[in-house]
């Protein structure tokens, strides 16, 4: 892939294609509730401002809903909030137009001077952005390739996506890879292409379907694979325990059953919890114990780890040189149910070797207790295309930004 610094952008119009996929207060204030996204994207605005290009982002905002753009608009959420909150970090204006590709972009882009900085609104206010129909992305594609010059790829968190503005939009410009998706790559590559050893993976969220892919694919490359969050729960059940009113995905059983043979096979350790905090409802207050994993009343449902777990993972990464961590290990926005996580969390910081959280809660997790990025080795901007690269799937966003 070329690079950023492969083109000439000086007095050039760049569409920027950038991860600012933030999470909101929506049942408050409205606000960013954390904004490691827009900070990941900030270096190579920057670089290509003070480079003397037009630069012109386009982002997607949360999955609106709606049979066309003025539904979707109407429903938001807006991307102005992000605009307003880049102004402050870049330290200079970012011009915000009040649509994509229709006369406030046109107006906003023909505007802008060398150097200049807009953003678009919402791409997914589009419903051709996410079409599975390659026409009707293809002619979103066509509209927004009028306001640009050249094309950057730097929003990773969707290159798992084939998508207008990340798929069918880079063919139609010059385009390069910013150095936030090469960085990213690099760094999967160092997960994928012989990890320093041992290579401990971490494995949390709510379900186990959703990531029995990549863990097939793991049990070539890792040396242990510790399994925690709403996930154990089905492997759990696949061990014969109860797991009452727990997160469990019934029809996975048989699968999770066949994962942990093939681990077995292939001497890969898969380490489960030992003893669990259930709850008798999922509420920041409900009444809460801990016991075994094989112990789980019927009328409780697990929501952390459990302290004898907490000693138990913490071990098993006391030799790791490589470790990558995706999914919280329970309820942690819920601060009674957020020990598990944290104790997992401050472990990491502790390992002398490559630490890779794996983006979305994970790394929402690791911000809220107010553990700084330095701390870890990579904090990923993108859990889902990390998941998928490291199953060993092509990502699309990545194939456009390969091709000439």
């Amino acid at each position: 892939m070329r690079s950023i610094d492969d083109i000439d952008v000086a007095g050039r119009r760049v569409l920027l294609r950038s991860d600012l996929n933030v999470p909101l207060d929506l049942k408050g204030s409205g606000e960013i509730t954390d904004d490691g996204r827009i900070r990941a994207s900030l270096p190579v605005i920057k670089k290509l401002s003070d480079r003397g290009a037009r630069v012109v982002i386009m982002a997607h905002l949360g999955r609106p809903k709606g049979a066309d753009y003025a539904e979707r608009a109407a429903g938001g959420p807006s991307l102005h909030v992000v605009g307003v909150r880049l102004t402050e970090l870049l330290g200079k204006q970012v011009e915000f137009a009040a649509d994509l590709a229709g006369p406030s972009a046109a107006a906003t882009v023909g505007a802008l001077t060398d150097g200049g900085v807009a953003l678009l609104e919402n791409v997914r206010f589009e419903p051709a952005e996410t079409s599975k129909d390659d026409s009707e992305r293809a002619r979103l594609a066509a509209r927004l390739a009028e306001l640009g010059d050249v094309y950057v790829g730097d929003g990773f968190g969707v290159v798992h996506r084939k998508q207008a503005s990340v798929y069918d939009l880079p063919a139609l410009l010059p385009h390069a890879a910013g150095d936030l998706i090469l960085a990213e790559v690099a760094v999967l590559k160092r997960l994928t292409e012989k990890p320093a050893r041992p290579y401990v993976v971490i494995l949390g969220g709510s379900k186990p379907s959703d990531k029995l892919g990549v863990i097939g694919n793991l049990l070539g490359v890792a040396d242990r694979l510790l399994i925690g969050g709403g996930m154990s729960y089905t492997f759990l059940a696949a061990l014969g325990y109860e797991v009452g009113n727990s997160l469990l995905e019934a029809d996975q059983i048989e699968t999770v059953r066949s994962v942990m043979a093939e681990a077995e096979r292939r001497g890969v350790e898969i380490v489960l919890p030992t003893d669990l905090v259930v709850a008798t409802h999922f509420a920041p207050d409900a009444d809460s114990v801990v016991v075994p994993a094989d112990a789980i009343p019927a009328d409780r449902e697990g929501v952390d780890i459990g302290p004898d777990t907490r000693a138990l993972f913490a071990a098993k990464l006391i030799d790791a040189r490589t470790v990558f961590w995706n999914g919280p290990l329970g309820v942690f926005e819920f601060p009674a149910f957020a020990a598990g996580t944290r104790a997992i969390a401050e472990e990491l910081t502790k390992v002398d070797g490559l630490t890779v959280i794996g983006g979305g809660d994970s790394a929402a997790a690791v911000r809220s207790f107010g553990l700084a990025d330095s701390a870890f080795g990579h904090i990923s901007t993108g859990g889902g295309a990390s998941l998928e690269y490291l199953e060993g799937k092509t990502l699309p966003g990545l194939t456009a930004l390969e091709t000439d």
